[in-house]
């Protein structure tokens, strides 16, 4: 299976340093040869090595409804670029701390594979922060979605429940341990998050960061970007003064060395 890697970059939130750091993380952890390409607004800035192609035209209008990234429904046509066979997505808000190569192994060049959403483990629910696909086979998700998107939007909420739940001859879900969620799977759980710094699990591949934390809040330690970090002292006193709820008390991390070490260029 030739290794063919995607990644897309809309708006102002991301650009070239995610694009460029992403590159640079999958070139580490990957045995070539290996293609890079990113549909993109703007390719100011990105490095030589990755291959920019314009975003491919929506199947419809943007749902005003939901949370969910639907602007990757873009991905799902008929034709990708120049791309032919599987491709493997992955977001530009990640970091890669072990080796790729088995994304293309695994399964069959046909399947749908999807990470498992942690967030939800009683569901048989996937998460397309990293999901491997043929290009071409999710076009009937295309003419699904344009067919009505404010209520697609409605009833799934998030993109990858309609993906988990429409794709063509279902999906597969990649190894549990290779796909790790920052928040819940790397950040120790209260109270030794006061005092043990967040770490990869045995075997984690790709961490994800699903939700409003990404990299550097992780790097800074802060679960929020408008927020700083505290020590641990300086962050009880806060929710004491607050009357805050004792989840509010465990919503604590110190700065990820881990990840300061692996999100770079």
């Amino acid at each position: 299976m030739k290794k063919q890697i995607i990644c897309i970059n809309w708006g102002t939130k991301y650009g070239a340093p995610y694009i460029n750091r992403l590159y640079a993380m999958v070139a580490r952890n990957i045995t070539p040869p290996f293609t890079f390409t990113c549909f993109t607004e703007r390719v100011a800035g990105v490095r030589p090595e990755v291959r920019c192609f314009d975003l491919p035209p929506l199947p419809g209008p943007m749902p005003d409804v939901s949370k969910g990234q639907w602007r990757k429904s873009c991905l799902w046509g008929r034709t990708l670029g120049d791309l032919e066979g599987p491709v493997l997505f992955i977001d530009l808000d990640v970091v890669i701390t072990g080796a790729l190569d088995d994304f293309f192994a695994f399964g069959d060049p046909q399947d749908t594979v999807l990470a498992w959403n942690i967030a939800r483990p009683l569901e048989r629910m996937g998460q397309t922060s990293v999901y491997r696909f043929p290009v071409g086979k999710l076009q009937p998700l295309q003419a699904l979605y344009a067919s009505d998107p404010e209520g697609i939007a409605e009833r799934y909420v998030f993109e990858q429940h309609f993906v988990t739940q429409n794709a063509p001859g279902g999906i597969r879900f990649w190894p549990r341990r290779w796909v790790r969620h920052f928040r819940i799977e790397c950040i120790p759980l209260f109270p030794m998050n006061f005092f043990k710094p967040p770490r990869v699990p045995r075997d984690g591949r790709i961490v994800i960061f699903a939700g409003s934390l990404n990299p550097p809040d992780a790097i800074a330690g802060r679960i929020r970007a408008d927020e700083q970090h505290l020590s641990p002292r300086a962050h009880f006193a806060k929710m004491w003064r607050r009357k805050a709820r004792f989840a509010d008390y465990r919503r604590y991390l110190l700065p990820a060395k881990f990840v300061e070490e692996t999100w770079t260029e």
